[in-house]
C-alpha cells in the first residue's frame, strides 16, 4: 500500500507513467468510467477548498466510485476533540482511499501512519500540496511537450505558498530548469529552498518587479497573497495587491509563454488576461481531474 505525501514520493519514471495514464484518461474517458465501481473515496477537508475537494470528488465519480467525507472540520467529530489518528482509523472502516487537507503541517503524514487505506495529502498548511504539483506538471508537459529546458517565474507569496514549494522541489529532478523568484522582500522563498538550489548548482534569481523578467520567461506561475497565512491584517492589506498581472505586462512576454495559477484568484491576475490564449489556469483545473483520476487508479492498484 502506498500513500502520497509529497510529489517526490514517486520517481520521475513513475510520474511519466502517471502522466501517460492521465493523458489516456483525457483521450478515452469511457474506458475508465467503471474502473472504481464499488470503491469509496473519503474527502477529509479540515480547511476550506473548492477546486481540490471537488476535483477529487469529480475524479472518483468519473471512475464510477462513490464519495463520503466532510468539507468542514466543524461538521465532524474533530469539533468534539477527536484526533487525526482516530479519525483515519474510523474512516479506514468506511472507505478504500482518503484525501486529506489540514491546516497543520504533517497532519496527513500522521494519518498515513495510522491508516489501513491509501492517504493522499491534499494540502497541509504552508508545507506541501502534491496533487496540485502533479496537476502543474501535467499541464506543463501537455502544453509544452516537456518538463525540462525552460525558465519559470514564480510570483507572489513565495514564503507561505505550499504550491510553490512543492513545484520547485518537483522541478529540481528535471534538467536545465532556471528559476526566477518574483516577490516582495517579506514574501521571499524560504532560505532552505534557495540554499538547496545553490548546493545543487541550479540557477535562480530573486527580483521584486515582475516587469524586469517577463521577456525571459517560458512559464509564469502566479500565486495569491494568502490572507489565512498572515499573523496580522495590516501586513496582508499592505501586500495583497503587490502584483497584478494585466494586458500591459503580458505584452512584454514571449508569444508562447504560459501563465499558470493554482487558484483561487483574488486580484493578482486581471480578468482581461483570461482572454489571452497564453492564460491556461482554467485548463489546469481540468488537468487536475485527469491526474487525480490517474492517481486514484494507481494507489488502488487498479491501473
Amino acid at each position: 500500500m502506498r500513500h502520497l505525501m509529497s510529489p517526490l514520493d514517486f520517481s520521475v519514471e513513475e510520474l511519466d507513467q502517471l502522466f501517460d495514464l492521465a493523458h489516456d484518461i483525457e483521450e478515452n474517458p469511457a474506458k475508465y468510467s467503471g474502473k472504481c465501481t464499488g470503491k469509496k473515496l473519503a474527502t477529509l477537508f479540515y480547511e476550506p477548498s473548492t477546486r481540490t475537494r471537488l476535483s477529487f470528488e469529480t475524479a472518483m465519480l468519473n471512475l464510477g466510485g462513490n464519495v463520503i467525507g466532510f468539507a468542514d472540520a466543524a461538521s465532524s467529530s474533530v469539533s468534539k476533540g477527536e484526533s487525526v489518528s482516530d479519525t483515519i482509523r474510523v474512516i479506514s472502516c468506511f472507505a478504500d482511499i482518503c484525501a486529506m487537507r489540514h491546516p497543520k503541517e504533517g497532519a496527513p503524514m500522521v494519518a498515513a501512519s495510522h491508516s489501513s487505506i491509501p492517504v493522499i495529502n491534499a494540502g497541509d498548511g504552508g508545507h506541501q500540496h502534491p496533487t496540485q504539483t502533479l496537476t502543474d506538471l501535467l499541464t506543463i508537459r501537455s502544453l509544452k511537450g516537456r518538463l525540462s529546458g525552460f525558465t519559470i517565474g514564480l510570483c507572489g507569496d513565495l514564503k507561505f505558498g505550499r504550491t510553490v514549494h512543492s513545484l520547485i522541489n518537483a522541478l529540481l529532478r528535471y534538467s536545465d530548469i532556471r528559476f526566477i523568484f518574483i516577490s516582495p522582500v517579506e514574501l521571499r522563498v524560504p532560505d532552505y529552498i534557495t540554499d538547496n538550489l545553490r548546493k545543487l548548482g541550479i540557477p535562480y534569481q530573486e527580483v521584486i518587479k515582475l516587469e524586469e523578467c517577463m521577456g525571459s520567461l517560458d512559464l509564469l506561475y502566479m500565486t495569491r497573497v494568502q490572507k489565512e497565512r498572515f499573523f496580522n491584517e495590516e501586513d496582508y492589506v499592505r501586500l495583497k495587491d503587490f502584483y497584478i498581472l494585466d494586458p500591459a505586462k503580458m505584452s512584454l512576454a514571449k508569444p508562447d509563454m504560459l501563465v499558470l495559477h493554482p487558484l483561487p484568484r483574488v486580484n493578482e491576475i486581471s480578468v482581461e488576461v483570461d482572454q489571452d490564449p497564453r492564460a491556461v489556469y482554467f485548463k489546469q483545473v481540468q488537468y487536475g481531474v485527469y491526474i487525480r483520476m490517474a492517481l486514484i487508479l494507481r494507489l488502488l492498484e487498479i491501473a
